[in-house]
């Protein structure tokens, strides 16, 4: 079964200087998109990378990444909404290019959809409160 997958790779430096990503394609057939990258040559590095492939597959690319020394997180627990500290202003809402956030026209409060994340970050500039937190 095809299944897309979110996830957060942090790189050490050795990592960051190898094509390890590129290996996913390679060696097991996944497509992946690359939805932010910050990695630099010498360097540790971060990417926010979809995958898309057969569930065993995604396990198996997921595993070789981790062998070769990459830390994976699933996207969902780097951006996160803190309802305490949100007032439901709606700053957020037109800054999200993907509508992961959105206003719930029943309640009026802004909802966040973890699923349609891409980690851009820009809910987290625009909202008055710091209701929207990057972890990594």
């Amino acid at each position: 079964m095809v299944s897309t997958k979110k996830v957060v790779l942090h790189f050490p430096r050795e990592a960051a200087e190898r094509p390890v990503v590129c290996d996913l394609a390679l060696r097991f057939g996944l497509t992946f998109n690359i939805l932010r990258a910050s990695i630099s040559p010498h360097h540790e590095g971060l990417m926010v990378l979809e995958i898309i492939g057969e569930n065993t597959k995604n396990e198996e690319g997921l595993k070789y990444l981790q062998e070769k020394g990459v830390e994976i997180q699933p996207l969902s627990q780097d951006i996160k909404k803190n309802d305490q500290r949100c007032i439901d202003c709606g700053s957020c809402l037109g800054v999200c290019p993907t509508s992961a956030l959105y206003m719930d026209k029943t309640s009026y409060r802004v909802i966040f959809e973890e699923s349609k994340c891409i980690a851009c970050e820009l809910c987290v500039l625009a909202c008055p409160t710091r209701a929207m937190e990057a972890l990594f």
